[in-house]
């Protein structure tokens, strides 16, 4: 699960967008500008892979254009025609009055650069995992690195997979490694299913339905990696509409968020080989995990956008 954003709103008639004359918008620029007025106007929330109106607006005139983000700006002051015209404002139309994340609406989402299908059968991916498994596990010889040596990692676990894009991401970290990626949800696995087969990895990444560890007999893992839910019932209950599109089960770890997470460190030890490891991304709950588990010598792992939201525990620590 990925964190969720603090916004909050009250319930209120979806706005009505002032009608577009023809040939006022032309280029590129030009239809960013206008989401970015009706975004703002409209008081949305970004929490899906793109933190302010001004990036939610390039990705989605980029994607309705069929353009990677990272070509906006050559593309910035090229025209539009008509046609590509109206289906940049019936997308941005819908982005305001229906709510949903960018990302439902042109099915498509970036992680590490990487694009993965979504659509409402799953959270829309946002970890900082992704992030942290180039920063720290890249066996450069750093200070920081967690695993030494990626090629020598064999078998790696993504649990709560959900689309499967950590587990396609750390498919293609650990070149020697098969992974085994379990979700409770059916329509998530049909999706990661979609993920894994665009990637042609259906030979290394492995989908499994089931509670946590329970699909996995006695597996043994060198690396458990796991995004779980664990918004707490008081953010459950704050949920702006975006997230509230989103699947409950991804977001819900109970009154105070860490009921999942108290189920993977309890069984993540008979799951991890004598020098392996669990990575786990908790969201703002640092304190609470800290006051549950006293005894395990947590490192608590940074990223560019995020301080203290994702811990790594060695299997020895774990006991």
């Amino acid at each position: 699960m990925a964190r969720a954003s603090k916004r909050t709103t009250r319930s209120r008639a979806a706005p009505k967008l002032t009608k577009v004359g023809r040939g006022e918008l032309l280029t590129l620029l030009d239809f960013v500008r206008y989401a970015v007025s009706r975004f703002v106007e409209a008081k949305l929330a970004f929490a899906h892979g793109t933190t302010d109106p001004v990036a939610e607006a390039a990705f989605l005139v980029c994607e309705a254009l069929h353009l990677h983000p990272d070509q906006f700006e050559n593309f910035a002051n090229a025209r539009v025609t008509a046609a590509e015209g109206k289906t940049l404002l019936d997308l941005i139309h819908q982005r305001v009055t229906t709510r949903k994340p960018a990302a439902y609406l042109v099915n498509k989402i970036y992680m590490r650069g990487l694009p993965f299908y979504v659509d409402e059968r799953v959270i829309v991916p946002r970890s900082f995992i992704g992030e942290l498994l180039d920063s720290h596990f890249g066996g450069d010889g750093e200070a920081g690195s967690l695993i030494d040596d990626p090629t020598a990692v064999e078998h790696v676990l993504d649990l709560c997979t959900g689309s499967g894009c950590l587990a396609i991401l750390a498919a293609h970290h650990f070149p020697n490694a098969t992974i085994d990626a379990v979700d409770i949800s059916k329509g998530a696995l049909d999706v990661a299913t979609r993920n894994v087969g665009e990637y042609g990895l259906e030979d290394r990444v492995r989908l499994h339905r089931g509670d946590l560890f329970a699909p996995l007999g006695d597996n043994k893992y060198d690396l458990i990696i796991t995004n779980p839910p664990y918004v707490d019932a008081e953010g459950m209950a704050a949920l702006p509409p975006e997230c509230r599109a989103e699947p409950k089960l991804a977001f819900d770890g109970g009154d105070d968020g860490l009921d999942v997470v108290r189920r993977i460190l309890r069984e993540a030890p008979h799951h991890l080989t004598p020098g392996g490891g669990l990575i786990c991304e908790i969201g703002r709950g640092r304190e609470l995990v800290d006051e549950a588990f006293p005894e395990l010598p947590l490192l608590w792992l940074d990223t560019e956008d995020s301080e203290g939201e994702v811990f790594w525990i060695a299997a020895a620590d774990l006991g």
